[in-house]
């Protein structure tokens, strides 16, 4: 492919991801990796939601990712294949095995046994399951280049499905449950919760685990030329 095809194309859907997705994405990203400071003070730890709305910054731009993947699929571009391997990972060691189990663990069902938000939990849990057979299926799919058209077609099907629902999902946590949950816990127990969320990260992925899943990210943005964030700033004539 000619290079300045390439740029056209990454230009094009540059574009297309302004008009489409940058608000959600956005939403997710204004939490930057930098408020999970290592050396920061005891006493200025995230709340429960805040390192939760962090997270969904990163899920954020693994949908991108998704996005940027899907259009090329579609227009039947070569991109390395291997990267989307890479985020459907990310998406399944941080997002669900860890992110979401957090969710599931310690706000859900405090919310249904206050009998608060149960219809909205309800839906937001069953998305979680949707989300992982989709995520195996994205798994599945990537593994190999040389696919067929129908598998190629269930590929691209899989990742708008994903994204379809992860935007309003993740939108509806930050804008309802999540600031429902502070009123619905004693300050103690808010604040102890904050702890508990950072020893459960750590256990799972070291110091820093968020940190290193933001790079991990990163690397896949520069492997498919979407890193730098200057590139989302739109022309005005």
């Amino acid at each position: 492919m000619e290079a300045n095809e390439t740029h056209n194309d990454r230009r094009d859907f540059i574009e297309n991801a302004i008009k489409f997705t940058a608000m959600s994405t956005l939403t997710g990203s204004i939490f930057l990796p930098g408020c999970k400071d290592e050396d920061k003070d005891e006493g200025q730890k995230e709340s429960p939601p805040e390192d939760l709305m962090q997270e969904h910054g990163l899920l954020n731009r693994v949908l991108l990712i998704y996005d940027y993947c899907r259009m090329r699929l579609i227009n039947k571009e070569n991109f390395p294949i291997e990267a989307l391997s890479k985020a459907a990972g990310v998406i399944r060691t941080f997002v669900e095995d860890y992110h979401e189990k957090q969710e599931e663990n310690y706000l859900f069902p405090r919310f249904k046994k206050a009998n608060e938000l149960t219809d909205l939990v309800n839906t937001l849990l069953q998305q979680h399951k949707i989300g992982r057979i989709l995520t195996e299926q994205v798994l599945q799919l990537a593994k190999s280049s040389n696919k067929t058209d129908t598998e190629t077609q269930k590929l691209i099907q899989v990742l708008a499905s994903f994204n379809a629902m992860y935007r309003p999902h993740e939108a509806r946590e930050d804008t309802v449950l999540f600031p429902a949950f502070r009123n619905l816990v004693s300050g103690h127990e808010y604040d102890s919760l904050g702890e508990e969320f950072e020893n459960n990260e750590r256990k799972l992925f070291g110091n820093g685990g968020f940190e290193r899943m933001v790079a991990k990210v990163a690397d896949i943005e520069r492997s498919l030329g979407i890193y730098e964030l200057s590139q989302f700033t739109p022309r005005i004539n």
